[in-house]
């Protein structure tokens, strides 16, 4: 992996477990992801006219727009259902293996090829992920539903990612990321209303309204963030390389957890992190 590809990739990890602390810190987190989505909107917009990319370019890539749209969310839906119904730490390592699916759906149909030292690496990024995250004593087969749930969000946030990849190879980054929360906006008010349970109402999905100011912080981290990845995939990362070296946003989400909340098994997730990175080493060392 190039060295400008990986400072991207690590810049967005450090900055992921940011805005989604905020999001999980504020009053209203539903309304709080929906106000990111709108600022997304906002930002991408105001981005790709600054820049003078052609929003209307996005016509030359529809199907990957509907692509990503899908998959986004599939991914949303399927997060916010097994997080409401199992134990975090056993289901949502799961969601997170997006590079192993990536590895192979990449392999089996579009034609990519892996050195075995790059697939040692990958499987090392999701192993330390795993141990990072997962719980002793907790049986995912316990609840088949929420790990059908769980597979479901890994599937859509590979198949995101397989398709922002390719899309940005056509067009700009920004011009992708406003159409796609353009489209994905209104199912992610649906969505929350639909699943989000009694505590949430149509009207809680909408805080920003009344103080716009601290979700277009969110925001900015966010579309920062993940501007970040689709300039990654833009200057030839390869996607499931990408999404490995990604996975260091989860030891610096148990940094911020063991700051803040005074988390306990450190030395597990110390060994779980050492992995992590010796994988995110080997991946960067392969050419």
């Amino acid at each position: 992996m190039e060295i400008n590809i990986l400072i991207m990739v690590l810049a967005s990890a450090a900055l992921h477990p940011l805005w989604n602390a905020m999001i999980k810190r504020d009053a209203e987190p539903e309304g709080a992801f929906v106000g990111n989505a709108v600022m997304l909107v906002i930002f991408a917009g105001a981005h790709s006219v600054i820049a003078g990319h052609d929003l209307l370019a996005i016509t030359q890539i529809w199907h990957l727009l509907a692509i990503t749209v899908t998959a986004k969310l599939i991914y949303t839906a399927s997060l916010v259902t097994m997080l409401r119904r199992g134990d975090l730490s056993a289901y949502y390592p799961i969601a997170r293996s997006s590079p192993a699916f990536i590895a192979a759906v990449s392999a089996l149909f579009l034609g990519v090829l892996y050195s075995p030292l790059a697939l040692v690496g990958i499987a090392m990024v999701i192993a330390g992920a795993f141990w990072l995250q997962y719980k002793r004593g907790v049986r995912m087969l316990d609840n088949p539903v929420t790990l059908m749930f769980a597979l479901l969000a890994m599937v859509g946030t590979a198949v995101n990612s397989i398709a922002d990849a390719r899309a940005v190879q056509v067009v700009a980054p920004s011009v992708i990321f406003f159409w796609t929360f353009v489209f994905t906006l209104p199912g992610f008010v649906l969505l929350f209303t639909a699943f989000g349970g009694k505590q949430v109402s149509f009207a809680s999905l909408f805080p920003w309204l009344r103080s716009p100011w601290p979700y277009v912080k969110i925001g900015v981290l966010c579309y920062v963030s993940y501007l970040l990845i689709l300039l990654a995939y833009a200057n030839g990362g390869e996607v499931a390389a990408v999404n490995a070296v990604r996975q260091a946003s989860i030891p610096f989400s148990v940094l911020l957890g063991g700051m803040w909340l005074k988390e306990a098994d450190m030395g597990q997730r110390i060994c779980g992190s050492l992995l992590l990175a010796a994988g995110i080493v080997v991946i960067v060392l392969v050419r």
